[in-house]
């Protein structure tokens, strides 16, 4: 990801070494993304290169960063495909560098497809819901830090930068959402430990094999239908030839609907709210993005996402729910 924090490679190198990793050969920044300092680091051990992600966190605090790790951890132990962490000799897994906090991760293999068809998001679908089964028993509890209480914070922090248009919508969404909050279905929804961003840079593949979900650091306890709409919201929009143009694909969501529900069925509430939450989803995103583009952090590979592209997300999913376009989506269609 972006590079804000300079390790020496030597201060890597004993950080590696610590951990019984091996002999570090290699140090080099992530670009892309905007959270935290990633780096790939490659070591040799008994004559075998080996590659992993060093993380250096940004905002996160040495407070908050047990609950991330330990539900790597968790879920990995759980057959979940995600990068555990690596311990040191007494089985500390949360580490410092440049005296911030830092960890190392396995890398996982393949690679992310930006261009995902039907098969890639019913794997997505399916792995989601065993993820959120996995999780279920996990012992640690840390509410989603973007959600609705940030949203309430975040909204009047961006609206000078917005125009008329873009005030009246956020505005608006923003009062739906906290009426959706109260209201009895959302209380009823299933929650626990979900990832939040698992956008398609964030899953890796050999083919339309899913290998791995990785970058758990946006993850907290919340309902999974909002993880769920998270995940529909970017993997199964349409794409035009020179941007995205943010409209529903009813295809790629059906599939990952689908594969969802056959390892964990909706219930009445969810399948309710379903609408309701991809509008949160996408105003979640639009939000953030605003913020990292107009209030940005400097650092040496920083590349802000352009928030348009949710706005143009969000007015479709209103659309959809207030003029009940053509292709709305709804969970009815693949309940099991």
């Amino acid at each position: 990801m972006a590079v804000y924090t300079e390790v020496p490679f030597a201060q890597a190198a004993a950080l590696i070494e610590r951990l019984n990793l091996g002999v570090l050969t290699d140090l080099r920044g992530i670009q892309g993304g905007i959270e935290n300092t990633n780096y790939f680091v490659t070591c040799e051990r008994d004559g075998t290169t080996e590659e992993h992600v060093l993380t250096v966190f940004e905002r996160l605090s040495f407070e908050q960063l047990p609950y991330y790790l330990q539900l790597m951890k968790h879920l990995a132990g759980k057959g979940i495909p995600v990068p555990a962490p690596a311990g040191d000799a007494q089985g500390n897994i949360l580490h410092t560098l440049q005296g911030k906090p830092a960890a190392v991760v396995e890398k996982l293999h393949g690679k992310s497809n930006l261009a995902p068809g039907v098969e890639h998001c019913r794997a997505v679908g399916d792995m989601l819901a065993r993820m959120h089964l996995a999780g279920r028993d996990f012992a640690l509890s840390q509410p989603n830090l973007r959600g609705l209480p940030w949203w309430n914070e975040t909204v009047p922090v961006v609206l000078p930068h917005l125009s008329d248009a873009q005030r009246a919508l956020i505005r608006t969404e923003l009062a739906y959402q906290n009426h959706v909050a109260a209201s009895a279905a959302s209380t009823a929804l299933p929650r626990g430990p979900v990832h939040a961003d698992l956008f398609r840079d964030n899953v890796m593949f050999e083919g339309e094999q899913l290998t791995g979900f990785f970058d758990f650091y946006f993850a907290g306890n919340d309902s999974f239908l909002f993880d769920l709409a998270v995940c529909l919201n970017d993997w199964c929009i349409r794409h035009a030839a020179d941007d995205t143009d943010g409209q529903h694909d009813e295809a790629r969501a059906q599939a990952m609907l689908a594969a969802y529900q056959a390892v964990r069925p909706l219930t009445a509430a969810e399948r309710q709210l379903l609408p309701a939450m991809l509008r949160a989803g996408a105003l979640r995103f639009w939000l953030s993005r605003l913020w990292d583009w107009h209030l940005p952090r400097e650092a040496s590979m920083l590349q802000p996402h352009d928030p348009t592209h949710f706005e143009r997300v969000l007015r479709h999913r209103v659309a959809q729910t207030t003029q009940r376009e053509p292709g709305l989506l709804t969970a009815e269609a693949t309940a099991t």
